[in-house]
């Protein structure tokens, strides 16, 4: 891999010990899988910030950074944490945890990251423009970055993140270049997919198939006229849980879907198909305990829906509301947050359901998102009820 004398600079220590040690990451990475180059970023995400994924380990690796110098030189946010950082203590974390999970935090900032955590960083504020290379690594944002924005990024791990984040570049390979961009099968949908639960169920499909043919495909979709926001959010969430998928085009949707030609690949998903996927998803057997929206964060537009469809009622279950806290705070200003909270729901913010330390304290799970099902019943052992946006809420207040 060619490097430049910006690039050997830092390899021997120049700018200090952080950011040698990133480009020894990046070098290695690069070496791995055969980038001819290091390229410029613009922005990075760094996914693994939860204490209970991190550990000492982690939080060690974090320090030395820090200490040896390290401070970020493009715009950098975070991934969701273990808890909310402000209101902890209402949704049951331990002070220990909380300690622990601030140490992260903190090690973080003393580096310059923006300490913004949340899976939907084009929500609030880390949005890449068409075309830009960039570092991300929670498995739904990069998705969206590459196949909604026309971003540039691999999925990138938290160490190599933060090594991006430190020095300012990546190694060119996988998503940033164009022949690794061209889809290699088209998926036909025949049925009729609306809203975030249909969309995370087609996702699953989708993921699947991919993974049954090997992995690694880049599919292009036809037969989806129209999509939200929030429906293309649900969507990445799950294509990316179950297939390990970075980037889709849609036609006459997304960006780059008209630069191609249709694949001679071809599946076609049916009604029938939509349906058995809308039905695996549920599994629970008994009343769920738990209620969850906002995997991924939720953006405004849900939390003002949900608002309007909790005004005046009352929440039985426990029911997070997970979102990033820049759209709480918005939230906050236009009354919604009174009116769910008053409702009995609690927010979460900065953190979800998936990495939030809730082993063993609930049974079951309802939300509509197919991401936080695999995650429930995989990680935390959760029977599932996969329900639309509005019935989650129902089941809350029953």
């Amino acid at each position: 891999m060619i490097l430049t004398a910006e690039h050997q600079a830092m390899l021997t220590g120049s700018d200090g010990r952080a950011a040698q040690k990133s480009m020894e990451i990046l070098a290695a990475l690069g070496k791995i899988y055969g980038a001819r180059e290091l390229i410029p970023v613009t922005s990075v995400q760094i996914a693994g910030v939860s204490y209970s994924n991190l550990g000492e380990a982690g939080l060690q690796f974090l320090a030395e950074m820090a200490n040896g110098g390290g401070k970020v030189r493009v715009l950098t946010t975070l991934n969701p944490a273990g808890m909310d950082i402000e209101n902890w203590q209402s949704l049951g974390i331990s002070a220990e945890f909380a300690q622990n999970q601030t140490r992260v935090i903190d090690a973080f900032s003393s580096m310059g990251v923006a300490t913004t955590c949340s899976c939907t960083p084009y929500l609030v504020g880390n949005v890449p423009l068409f075309g830009q290379h960039i570092a991300w690594s929670e498995s739904s944002a990069v998705c969206f970055a590459n196949s909604v924005l026309g971003a540039r990024t691999n999925r990138e791990g938290g160490p190599s993140a933060l090594a991006s984040a430190l020095t300012g570049f990546t190694p060119a390979y996988g998503m940033h270049l164009d022949e690794n961009r061209v889809p290699k099968v088209h998926f036909k949908i025949s049925a009729k997919v609306s809203a975030t639960h249909q969309f995370g169920a087609l996702g699953k499909i989708m993921g699947e198939e991919i993974e049954r043919r090997g992995g690694r495909l880049v599919p292009i979709l036809t037969g989806i006229p129209h999509a939200s926001l929030e429906e293309l959010k649900s969507f990445c969430a799950s294509i990316a849980t179950y297939g390990g998928t970075a980037l889709f085009h849609i036609v006459g949707i997304t960006p780059e879907a008209s630069q191609y030609k249709l694949p001679q690949a071809r599946v076609e998903i049916t009604s029938s198909d939509l349906e058995q996927a809308l039905s695996s998803l549920t599994d629970a057997t008994i009343s769920p305990d738990f209620i969850s929206l906002g995997c991924p964060h939720l953006s405004l537009n849900e939390i003002a829906h949900l608002a309007r469809l909790l005004d005046g009622r009352k929440v039985r279950k426990e029911f997070w509301i997970t979102t990033a806290r820049p759209i709480k705070q918005m939230a906050d200003r236009q009354g919604y947050t009174a009116t769910i909270e008053k409702a009995g729901a609690k927010f979460a913010a900065d953190t979800c359901c998936v990495v939030a330390p809730i082993n063993g304290r609930f049974k079951a799970l309802s939300t509509d998102s197919a991401k936080a099902c695999y995650y429930a019943r995989g990680k935390n052992g959760l029977q599932t009820q996969f329900r639309s946006f509005e019935e989650v809420v129902e089941e809350a207040t029953r």
